[in-house]
């Protein structure tokens, strides 16, 4: 088997509301997957000589002590949500590639006052994680979540939310919104009813705020603009993309020369020459080197690398914040040596 495999054992499946369901795993006690809250796992299921890659967001808090678990919409065209939710039983086995992603609590967290969640349908699943974490061990940070769907029969972990809130009455505020709701000023959220939310809720200074957002792309673009208008620094908005398509055309970088990249990675040198169109992954997995990636379109981060000679540029780019580009993290699914060759450590 690969080394970079791990095999899962799912004890439980729980279904929270029609088509989502949360799948509890086992883990080797001696093997076991670090993780942090708002990362996502990498499953791996070989189909017709096929390997399928998909990353589902870890709902549990590893702080909190829970079992590993993740939670799955099925899509209805999606290979892997629909093996999981529609055949997958108790005992079954899984492979895994891991933990990763970069949704998760800075490691200042204590600086802040206030964090904002908000999360569109199956958005919660990362945020969940976040929030009971938040929620436990850092009580001096005042939560708000803001949590979208269309009905309350369609909202995944309601009850469990309702339960937190109770439990943490001073710290925790909920809104939910129900696109089926009578009164369309609260039917759907908008930006000037985000406005009003901040507005209502914020008790800390914009810098001394932290906001995660997940949800569609186009729910996740309004609430970024939403919270740049009321003067959010763009470093305190966290955001967690689940669409894996790739940009249609993608722009042609400054230098379509062919490069060597010398790839550190499992205590193993490796050469490779990389020329565009042909990403820094891609020409991996052409030369049988088995790397960490998932979405291959820039957005999920499960592929990064620290780039620690040379440069790397990318066409496309969804998950390094500034100050992560200029630490030498790159990402090797849309990542092309430019202006001589590179070095990266994996």
């Amino acid at each position: 088997m690969n080394p970079l495999y791990k095999v899962l054992t799912i004890s439980k499946i729980q279904e929270e509301v029609a088509g989502f369901k949360t799948f509890t795993f086992i883990q080797d006690a001696g093997n076991a997957i670090a993780y942090a809250p708002g990362q996502y796992l990498t499953l791996v299921l070989k189909k017709r000589n096929q390997e399928i890659r998909r990353s589902y967001s870890i709902t549990s808090a590893p702080a909190l002590g829970e079992p590993l678990t993740i939670g799955v919409k099925r899509i209805q065209n999606g290979l892997m949500s629909r093996y999981l939710v529609d055949k997958a039983q108790p005992g079954d086995q899984i492979l895994t590639t891991g933990a990763g992603g970069f949704f998760i609590l800075p490691a200042d967290i204590s600086t802040y006052k206030q964090i904002f969640f908000l999360a569109a349908g199956s958005g919660i699943t990362p945020i969940y994680s976040l929030l009971k974490t938040v929620l436990q061990l850092y009580p001096a940070i005042s939560v708000v979540l803001i949590y979208s769907n269309h009905s309350p029969a369609t909202t995944a972990f309601r009850e469990n939310l309702i339960q937190l809130a109770q439990a943490f009455p001073a710290q925790f505020r909920i809104e939910f919104l129900y696109s089926n709701a009578p009164d369309l000023a609260r039917a759907h959220l908008h930006k000037d009813l985000l406005k009003s939310f901040l507005a209502q809720y914020s008790q800390a200074a914009p810098a001394e705020l932290l906001c995660y957002v997940c949800g569609p792309l186009n729910y996740m673009r309004m609430c970024t603009y939403a919270l740049r208008e009321a003067a959010l620094p763009a470093a305190n908005i966290r955001k967690e993309n689940f669409s894996t398509d790739k940009p249609t055309a993608p722009p042609l970088p400054p230098d379509t020369d062919q490069h060597m990249v010398t790839l550190d990675y499992r205590q193993r040198l490796y050469q490779l020459p990389v020329q565009y169109p042909t990403t820094i992954l891609q020409a991996a997995k052409k030369a049988g080197i088995s790397l960490p990636y998932s979405c291959e379109a820039g957005k999920c981060g499960n592929c990064v690398a620290r780039c620690t000679a040379g440069q790397v540029w990318h066409s496309y780019n969804e998950v390094l914040t500034e100050k992560e580009l200029n630490q030498g993290l790159i990402l090797t699914c849309v990542g092309y040596p430019i202006g001589g060759d590179i070095r990266l450590i994996i």
